[in-house]
């Protein structure tokens, strides 16, 4: 029996181009990389906002839904080359879709040796995406990733040239799909067509560097730095929290609700943080170094937020390193007097 490794992002057309393939009895398992800039999964278990958004893996629940394996890899530390040094450059944020296509289809292409498949599988459609998914950016993703002709994009496929499975008959190219452009009805029928009755939104988008403003946070957190570089704690704290920055010297990560107080609690041993007392406001992180005049500025700040009516002074307790702790009494910013400027 041929194998082959499915590219599995939780999203449909990756779901529609793996069942696709299993309906030709091919022997699919599936490969979904962490890069730290995933949407699904985070954000959504943490905030309120998002109380109706199934709380899951959709990488997972795609591969049980369809019964296959699912291995997630985490290439956090090999990506970040792809984010900081695009050769094709960015999208209309900081996405390097692209390059990130030939990085993914490249790992799946040694994951695919390793293991003795045969081919790869994309839910790639050609002109759906503006960078990697046109019909001139689709044969450098096969070059450039070392993939050749092993990688078949099921969606597409009679779109493009036959593929090395469909030369040697592994699959069936009168079974594969013409889909092109953005338009999602044909894999909404398909889908229909599969049974399939769930999956995730169309088009929803699956890495927060496609996202106006996370991607301005990061380039904040790069000139505030001096350098053009991340670890794993810096870009997942980018997804939660207020991000206010009143001058060079640091900047303040606030809880917006219960949920973020709860996840930003896990970073107070590496932070100075602020707590307003009486439990009536968020939990703040201070990113920098600590001196008396920007901690006052931080906790005025930080009792902005507090849950009280009053203009009165309110109480603020610091946590600095080495836990030395202080209280502040400190009249609290009105809302226009926080500079909008401020807000990353």
């Amino acid at each position: 029996m041929r194998k082959a490794v499915a590219l599995i992002s939780g999203g449909l057309d990756s779901m529609l181009a793996t069942k696709a393939i299993l309906e030709q009895g091919i022997h699919v398992e599936g490969i979904n990389f962490f890069t730290g800039f995933c949407v699904e999964g985070h954000t959504h278990a943490i905030r309120k906002k998002s109380q109706t958004k199934q709380k899951r893996n959709n990488a997972l629940w795609v591969a049980e839904t369809l019964g296959i394996k699912l291995h997630i890899i985490d290439i956090v530390e090999e990506y970040k080359n792809v984010v900081i040094n695009p050769k094709y450059g960015y999208g209309a944020h900081l996405n390097p879709c692209l390059d990130c296509k030939i990085f993914m289809v490249g790992k799946a292409k040694e994951w695919m040796i390793e293991h003795q498949f045969d081919f790869i599988i994309t839910g790639e459609v050609v002109g759906q995406r503006p960078m990697s998914q046109r019909k001139q950016t689709l044969p450098i993703v096969q070059a450039e990733s070392g993939a050749d002709d092993r990688l078949l994009r099921p969606l597409c496929a009679k779109n493009l040239p036959p593929t090395l499975p469909e030369r040697e008959g592994w699959v069936k190219r009168e079974e594969l799909f013409n889909f092109s452009g953005r338009n999602r009805k044909p894999q909404m029928q398909l889908a229909e067509n599969f049974g399939i009755t769930e999956y995730a939104q169309p088009a929803g988008g699956c890495c927060f560097l496609t996202n106006e403003h996370y991607t301005s946070k990061l380039q904040d957190l790069w000139s505030n730095r001096g350098t053009r570089t991340y670890e794993l704690d810096d870009i997942l704290l980018l997804k939660v929290g207020r991000h206010i920055r009143p001058n060079e010297r640091f900047k303040l990560i606030v809880g917006r609700e219960e949920g973020e107080n709860n996840y930003l609690e896990g970073y107070c041993h590496q932070f100075t943080h602020l707590r307003i007392l009486n439990n009536m406001g968020p939990l703040t992180l201070y990113d920098g170094e600590a001196n008396a005049e920007d901690l006052y500025l931080a906790a005025r700040i930080a009792a902005r937020f507090a849950n009280v009516t009053t203009q009165d002074k309110i109480s603020v307790q610091i946590n600095t390193a080495g836990d030395q702790v202080r209280v502040l009494e400190v009249t609290p910013f009105s809302a226009d007097e926080i500079e909008k400027e401020w807000y990353v």
